[in-house]
């Protein structure tokens, strides 16, 4: 039963980061903006990637796209992580390996309303 607590709050976590960072991009925050200017984004690219980040999030919510969800977002968190270390960036590599871990630790858990749990 514990489990099943921590992993819904870990579930809500994602997908409130998630909509938290999709939405920042949509926006086009400043913060944001750099971060990703950093990498060459240009502003449709951020933008694409906000969106692509927000599906996800959606995506995590429910048990049969569950796992597709916490995929593409393990995709897009790694896609930074490695730009981050392309630019020689430990610090703000490192600052994404815990965003990493969540996703893959979710998937190992499984979906807190999934029926086999």
């Amino acid at each position: 039963m514990f489990i099943k607590i921590l992993n819904t709050a870990l579930v809500l976590v994602i997908v409130f980061m998630a909509l938290k960072q999709g939405w920042a991009m949509i926006a086009g925050k400043p913060e944001m903006a750099a971060m990703l200017g950093r990498f060459h984004f240009n502003r449709p690219a951020i933008l694409i990637n906000g969106i692509v980040t927000l599906i996800n999030a959606v995506l995590i919510l429910f048990p049969r796209t569950f796992l597709a969800g916490n995929f593409l977002m393990a995709a897009a968190i790694l896609l930074i992580l490695c730009l981050q270390l392309s630019l020689k960036d430990l610090k703000g590599a490192a600052i994404e390996l815990p965003f990493l871990l969540m996703n893959l630790i979710a998937i190992f858990l499984q979906h807190p309303l999934a029926k086999n749990n």
